[in-house]
């Protein structure tokens, strides 16, 4: 392996020698058989295969279901990186939700002048429906993925917030168990803290958040749009580890002011309703009048107070990546704080001097739709061809509101399992974070996504990319 890397190298120091957090596991891969890694990784892909953990790739042709590409080098981080990661997302998070709060009530971020109104009034995200509704315990995101990059020994910046319906949950809890199966000598060698309660933490957090009109022991549920859905493996894997009914729109109904679903007993009334199902979709006598995937009527008994709808339906505005430009002026202004953790310098493309910075120096940006996802519509400039960089162009002059761009960061790489040994890769992490009256839990870990092709900075899975365990040490 090259010891010499360009980017920062989480393993390997500058100079060669292996880095703090991994000199437990360097020394117990220098000793291993390269043949039994090969052989506990081809396990490793019988077991996903076996298992199911597939997501749905969509292109210009039919979505096709694909295996998850799984690499067993650890990606691990010191109890002293976390520490500060984990001030920085529970700092974020809860500006967040009082951001939320405030642009669904009194609006004092517009009054002060801090956030254009009209990035607000103008946003397809933004639910009017949702002025003046209060969400019980006052929490929007109940379930938060913060996407991370690193940069250098202590440079760790934002990359989005996913604050809607974040997924890969389900991915990292498979990585750690199938870690645990393959190699039980390493978590005996290695203190790394357990990722595996999370599911009771998401029931026990979802349960909290019941609305005021239940009485009793709550009853939870996730919405799934069904097995189409390119994460309809997450919906099943977590309704089936939290003990729960994974239901669809067709079993749901408003029964005497409460939303219930069918069962071979009649109607039982729903409590809290984890929904994977975008806002268009989650009512089609308040939203989209087509859609056969929501409940009609839940808007109402939301309204009401008979039911808590997790994430809370007009949380997207905080996943808008004009929105995310604005997230350390937000962070100050509910916090009084200055933000723990960075954002990646943002270009505005509504801006007209933006736009023209962004024309300019197309080849050397990331440009994103403000309200994209899973690496689909960007731009990755310096890889990109004269042709898609001249296609993009159009794009922008015909709809520049619709995006962003930002420099194209130096993201740090972890080592990946090759024909030949180790081989940098580029990565990010999601960690995930329950918000309850109760407060803010923040998993320690959360999914290492990794571009497996050499050089490639997308480390989505729809786009080629693929996941590893991740370690937090314990002190």
């Amino acid at each position: 392996m090259d010891t010499k890397p360009i980017h920062f190298d989480e393993m390997l120091a500058a100079e060669g020698s292996v880095r703090a957090p991994y000199h437990a596991y360097e020394a117990w891969f220098s000793k291993q058989n390269p043949s039994r890694l090969k052989a506990k990784s081809k396990d490793a892909e019988a077991f996903f295969r076996r298992t199911g953990i597939t997501f749905n790739v969509y292109g210009k042709e039919a979505a096709q279901e694909r295996l998850i590409p799984f690499d067993l080098i650890p990606r691990i981080i010191s109890s002293r990186e976390w520490t500060k990661l984990a001030k920085g997302i529970e700092q974020r998070v809860r500006a967040i939700n009082m951001f939320l709060y405030d642009i669904y009530h009194r609006q004092e971020i517009l009054r002060a002048g801090i956030i254009p109104t009209d990035l607000i009034a103008k946003n397809d995200a933004f639910l009017p429906q949702m002025i003046g509704l209060t969400p019980p315990g006052d929490v929007y995101t109940h379930i938060v993925g913060t996407d991370i990059v690193r940069t250098g020994e202590d440079d760790f910046y934002v990359l989005e917030d996913n604050a809607r319906t974040p997924s890969g949950v389900s991915y990292m809890l498979e990585n750690r168990e199938t870690m645990l199966q393959m190699f039980p000598e390493l978590f005996s060698q290695n203190r790394v803290k357990p990722v595996s309660d999370y599911p009771k933490n998401l029931r026990k957090s979802l349960a909290a958040c019941a609305p005021p009109n239940c009485t009793g022991k709550p009853t939870v549920a996730i919405l799934t749009p069904g097995i189409h859905n390119s994460a309809y493996f997450e919906h099943s894997f977590l309704a089936d580890q939290m003990g729960v009914e994974l239901v669809e729109g067709h079993d749901l109904r408003v029964v005497d002011g409460h939303i219930a679903m069918r069962t071979t007993k009649g109607h039982k009334q729903i409590d809290v309703l984890y929904r994977r199902v975008d806002d268009d979709y989650l009512d089609p006598l308040n939203f989209r009048p087509d859609s056969m995937l929501g409940v009609p009527g839940i808007m109402d008994v939301y309204r009401a107070g008979n039911i808590t709808i997790t994430n809370a339906p007009g949380t997207g505005i905080a996943d808008d990546k004009a929105i995310y430009s604005y997230i350390p002026d937000i962070v100050e202004f509910y916090t009084g704080e200055k933000a723990i953790l960075r954002n990646v310098e943002t270009y505005r493309c509504a801006e007209p001097d933006a736009l023209k910075y962004v024309l300019d120096n197309l080849a050397e940006l990331v440009v994103k739709e403000v309200h994209g996802s899973g690496g689909y519509g960007m731009l990755v400039g310096p890889a990109a061809s004269k042709k898609e960089l001249a296609d993009f162009e159009q794009k922008l002059r015909s709809n520049p509101a619709n995006y962003i761009a930002q420099p194209t960061l130096s993201l740090s790489t972890v080592p990946i399992f090759v024909k030949k040994g180790l081989s940098p890769r580029h990565v990010d992490l999601r960690p995930f974070v329950l918000v309850s009256p109760n407060g803010i839990e923040i998993t320690p870990g959360g999914l290492t996504r990794v571009a497996l092709q050499e050089g490639s900075l997308v480390v989505n899975s729809s786009q080629g990319g693929g996941t590893k365990d991740t370690w937090v040490l314990e002190e």
